[in-house]
C-alpha cells in the first residue's frame, strides 16, 4: 500500500521515511516538501542517497493518485487546511502536528491559530496507540498524540482511571532533547545555546499542556489540571517525564506495578521496569518503546512515575506508523520491531 509524506524534510517526516522503508506493507508513493520542492531527498538528507525520491510540491489531485494514506509531518496550520480535503476523498490522513488535538476554543488559545472547518475536530480521533485502538481502527482522520503527552499520558491514565492518585496535586517534570524543536533555525536551539546547558521554557505556556489535560480529564471523567514543566536538555533524541501526585489510600508500591503490569500485558510497546529499576532515554532511543517505573514514597504518600520515549519515534513517527498499522489491519508491530540503539 502506497504512502504520502507531505512535510518530509523536517525530522519528524524524516524519520518517518526510515520507517516506512523498512515497512512490509507499506511503501512510500510520494515525499512533500513546500521549502525544498524539486530537491532530490538525498540532497536534502546525504544519509539518504541511495534513495530516488524528488522531493514534490502539494498537488491534491497528484497525492491523491500517489497514495492511500497521507501523512502530515507538518507545523500548525497546515494540515488543518488540507487533512479535512484528502479525507473527504477517501484518504486516511494522519497527522503529526497538533491541528487535531484540541476543541477550537482552546486551540485558538494555545496555538494562536484559526481550527480547522466544519465538524473535523470532532470526528478526528486521538492517536494514543494504547488507549484508542479501537475507534483508530475505523477513523478517516487520526491526529498523533505530542510527544510530551504520549510520555505523560501513558503514565498517567493508569493512576486516574484507578482512582490511585489525587488529581489535584499532579507535577509533571519534563525533559527533552533538541530535536522536539524541530529542524528550523532558532537561537535558542544553536550550539552555543544548548550546549552545557539545561533550562525550562515555555513555562505555564507550552501547547502540550492543554492536551495532557484534556484525556487526562476524559480518563478521570470530570476537569483535571496539572503543574507541566518542560526543560531543553542538550541531547539530541529523547523525553524523560517524572510524573508525581499524592496517593488515594490504600495503594502501595506493589500494587501500583501490579496495576501497571495488568493494564499494559497486552501493549506491545510500553515495558515496565522492576522496582527501583529507573529509565534512562539511552534504553529506549531508536525505538517506539514506551518504559515506566513507578514507585510509592512512603515519606511523603506521593506516587512517583517514569516514562522515557524517543520524542521522534514513540513520540511522533513511530506512533503514526503505529496507528497506520491499527487502522489497516496489520500486525501493530509491523515495521517497528527494531531495538533500541545502544550505546
Amino acid at each position: 500500500m502506497n504512502t504520502v509524506v507531505i512535510g518530509s524534510t523536517g525530522y519528524g517526516g524524516v524519520e518517518l521515511i526510515r520507517l516506512l522503508e523498512n515497512h512490509p506493507e507499506a511503501r512510500i508513493g510520494a515525499l512533500v516538501s513546500s521549502s525544498q520542492p524539486r530537491e532530490p531527498l538525498r540532497a536534502v538528507y546525504p544519509h539518504l542517497s541511495h534513495m530516488e525520491e524528488t522531493l514534490e510540491e502539494l498537488d491534491p489531485d497528484r497525492l491523491c493518485e500517489a497514495g492511500e494514506v497521507i501523512f502530515f509531518a507538518t507545523p500548525p496550520g497546515v494540515s488543518s487546511r488540507w487533512a479535512p480535503r484528502f479525507a473527504e476523498r477517501g484518504k486516511v490522513c494522519i497527522d503529526l502536528s497538533g491541528d487535531f488535538r484540541l476543541t477550537g476554543e482552546a486551540y485558538r488559545r494555545w496555538y494562536g491559530r484559526e481550527p480547522a472547518p466544519g465538524d473535523w475536530l470532532e470526528r478526528a480521533v486521538y492517536g494514543l496507540s494504547e488507549w484508542y485502538a479501537e475507534q483508530i481502527r475505523s477513523a478517516s482522520l487520526i491526529s498523533n498524540p505530542g510527544c510530551y503527552p504520549t510520555a505523560s499520558l501513558l503514565a498517567l491514565i493508569p493512576l486516574l482511571r484507578e482512582r490511585a492518585i489525587d488529581p489535584d496535586t499532579i507535577v509533571i517534570d519534563a525533559k527533552s532533547g533538541v530535536s522536539g524543536a524541530g529542524r528550523g533555525l532558532k537561537l535558542n536551539t544553536l550550539f552555543c545555546e544548548v550546549n552545557e546547558n539545561l533550562r525550562p521554557y515555555r513555562v505555564d505556556a507550552h501547547q502540550h499542556t492543554p492536551e495532557i489535560e484534556r484525556y487526562a480529564s476524559e480518563a478521570w471523567g470530570s476537569p483535571v489540571r496539572v503543574t507541566f514543566i518542560p526543560h531543553l536538555v542538550p541531547m539530541n533524541r529523547g523525553i524523560l517525564i517524572t510524573l508525581t501526585a499524592r496517593a488515594a489510600e490504600g495503594w502501595t508500591r506493589r500494587r501500583l506495578e501490579e496495576m501497571y503490569r495488568g493494564i499494559y500485558q497486552a501493549a506491545p510497546f510500553v515495558r515496565i521496569r522492576p522496582e527501583n529499576d529507573w529509565p534512562g532515554t539511552k534504553q529506549v532511543q531508536g525505538s517506539n518503546y514506551c518504559d515506566l517505573a513507578v514507585h510509592l514514597d512512603e515519606r511523603t504518600g506521593r506516587v512517583i512515575v517514569m516514562s522515557v520515549i524517543d520524542n521522534l519515534v514513540k513520540g511522533a513517527a513511530g506512533q503514526a506508523v503505529q496507528n497506520l498499522n491499527l487502522r489497516m489491519g496489520w500486525d501493530e508491530t509491523a515495521g517497528l520491531e527494531g531495538l533500541p540503539l545502544y550505546p
